[in-house]
């Protein structure tokens, strides 16, 4: 499920789930290990940690999978893709375009090689085009 880009920057303007992030970001981290992290950085309650840990999840930032009694947190990779999507097209707007451009920019060549070929009294070798077009 894909959170939407609202709730996945709503989540990342708080500090302590932006550190929680940072967890995990260097590994799977179970809730207990969150909690005693995030209470070194701040004065929180555990049930508060586990409701930011939901925000994170909700999000779409954070997965979490069960392992025996303990919930073990990691980072998602598809919700902060989305992050980085949408801040890459903040400084590169036009980068959705390159390929297809690219892709454009070689027909045009095809066609003006085939255009050269093509006119009476012009061969491949004339042209110094020895390429098939």
């Amino acid at each position: 499920m894909t959170a939407s880009r609202e709730n996945i920057f709503e989540a990342l303007g708080d500090p302590v789930r932006r550190y929680i992030l940072e967890l995990v970001a260097n590994g799977e981290q179970s809730a207990g290990a969150v909690v005693a992290a995030v209470q070194r950085f701040t004065s929180i309650s555990q049930p508060g940690v586990s409701q930011h840990l939901k925000v994170l999840r909700d999000a779409g930032l954070v997965r979490v999978r069960a392992e025996g009694t303990r919930r073990v947190y990691a980072l998602d990779s598809e919700g902060v893709g989305e992050a980085q999507s949408w801040l890459a097209a903040l400084v590169d707007p036009l980068a959705p375009f390159a390929q297809p451009l690219d892709a454009l920019a070689t027909e045009v060549a095809r066609g003006q090689r085939a255009r050269r070929a093509a006119k009476p009294g012009r061969s491949e070798e004339s042209t110094g085009d020895a390429r098939p077009a």
